[in-house]
């Protein structure tokens, strides 16, 4: 089993996941999508990893896991992005996207959304939309890992630093490092990498592993 949470992230995403999700983004371009789906992903990861780089965030975020999230919305991923009107009580804090994003950004939401859009070319809106549906994901997936490979929270920690320092080293997702820059600056969330070069070979990796 792999211990990089990108992989077993980037491994959800089939050809029929993104058609789904372009569907629900009214029609989205599939690459913009596919490109923007993976940053999404890739700035969570990143993001939860820098919350739990102090014991009191990796502590909230093993209670969390162990409270709302154990992995099974995973067993049917194609009904996350479909009809959710009757959803079980105890799915409902799995499933909320907006609520896991205001834990994992903050007030950042808006600001990654903007970054997101600018290397992957999706309109900011339908990122942020996005990031709403992919939240539970990538939550989901993280859960299932501390479940089945039975992590405390210092080996929960290790996978998930361990996930973005592989990331930043590999070349297949050169928008890493502009995610971690975007993550531990202080200021307003303005980008001042070259966001349309990051986003070009971002799109060519991508897709050369299709």
């Amino acid at each position: 089993m792999s211990n990089n949470l990108m992989d077993l992230l980037q491994g959800q995403l089939s050809e029929g996941l993104i058609d789904q999700l372009s569907q629900q983004l009214g029609g989205a371009d599939r690459q913009q999508t596919a490109a923007a789906a993976s940053g999404v992903m890739s700035t969570l990861v990143t993001a939860l990893a820098r919350n739990a780089s102090t014991p009191e965030g990796a502590e909230s975020l093993s209670n969390a896991l162990d409270r709302d999230h154990d992995g099974g919305l995973l067993d049917n991923v194609m009904s996350l992005f479909g009809n959710q009107t009757q959803v079980a009580p105890q799915q409902e804090r799995a499933l909320n996207g907006q609520g896991i994003l205001n834990h994992i950004l903050g007030d950042r939401q808006s600001s990654a959304a903007n970054m997101i859009s600018q290397f992957s070319g999706l309109d900011s809106n339908k990122t942020g939309s996005l990031m709403t549906m992919l939240a539970p994901m990538v939550m989901s997936m993280l859960g299932k890992q501390k479940k089945t490979q039975g992590l405390d929270v210092s080996s929960l920690v290790s996978l998930l630093s361990g996930t973005v320092s592989q990331a930043k080293t590999s070349n297949a997702n050169p928008a890493m490092g502009m995610i971690t820059s975007f993550l531990d600056q202080d200021g307003d969330g303005s980008i001042t990498d070259d966001v349309a070069n990051v986003g070009m070979k971002f799109l060519g990796n991508l897709f050369r592993r299709k």
